[in-house]
């Protein structure tokens, strides 16, 4: 994403700082702010706020809040015929916040021509503290003993701001899509931020919400409790029982 002629604030050095406020954001991408650090303080507030960052290996640190957004409400997940026989016939195994590093890891590996990836090596080890503090997650699949398939994101209240997954397995991304849906569905979480629109997005359910109406679910998301911590013995409590259902 380039930078615009148009003034972009530059933040500072106190994490805990203020952005922006919204009605500077004229940005024609959503480019808010620049500079400033990983600090966990600054992510959360961020994320608060509806805004992400994203830049490339090089660059200083850009922050983002593109309109209109993509989301994902829990429960109204499109899963196609084939994803349904998949998840009834469960040959997985699914786990929560058990090996975060080794899944956001996977999800930094190249995947295109040139080798790039927007996961730098700060941004890796800034989510990896995150996840330490009990606000970033990760869902895991896996066959047998080997790890097909996960994503990993940040839960703020009942919001869950999803950041990337990857797949070793056919499927096995949609799988881990799958499962935290539900497990958000459960847990009534008002919305997955999906951030930019896809096609791909697009056939699983994403729809697209106007800034300011998802700046307001964001807020009061966000101010609902659900306190950060591992999920991994959440998971014993979803039910994940898809044989009746779809």
């Amino acid at each position: 994403m380039p930078m615009s002629a148009i003034e972009i604030p530059r933040l500072g050095a106190d994490p805990r700082s203020p952005f922006p406020p919204a009605s500077r954001w004229q940005h024609p991408e959503g480019l808010v702010a620049w500079g400033g650090d990983l600090h966990p303080a600054r992510l959360l507030n961020a994320y608060q706020n509806g805004i992400f960052p994203w830049y490339e290996p090089g660059s200083p640190i850009l922050w983002w809040s593109p309109r209109p957004r993509a989301v994902m409400i829990p429960g109204a997940m499109t899963i196609s015929r084939r994803l349904k026989r998949r998840l009834r016939q469960g040959r997985f195994e699914v786990r929560l916040d058990t090996c975060f590093e080794t899944v956001i890891a996977a999800c930094a590996a190249p995947r295109d021509h040139d080798g790039g990836t927007w996961i730098t090596p700060k941004m890796l080890k800034a989510y990896c503290r995150l996840h330490a503090l009990g606000h970033a997650h990760s869902v895991e699949i896996f066959i047998g003993e080997k790890l097909a398939g996960g994503l990993y994101g940040v839960a703020i209240g009942k919001i869950f701001f999803a950041e990337s997954k990857f797949h070793h397995v056919t499927d096995a991304s949609k799988i881990a899509l799958a499962i935290l849906m539900r497990c958000l569905e459960q847990w009534d979480f008002l919305l997955a931020d999906c951030q930019i629109w896809n096609p791909h997005l697009e056939r699983l359910g994403v729809r697209l919400l106007d800034r300011e109406d998802f700046l307001a679910l964001v807020d009061e998301g966000c101010r609902r409790a659900d306190p950060p911590g591992s999920w991994t013995e959440r998971l014993a409590k979803v039910d994940l029982n898809w044989t009746c259902e779809l």
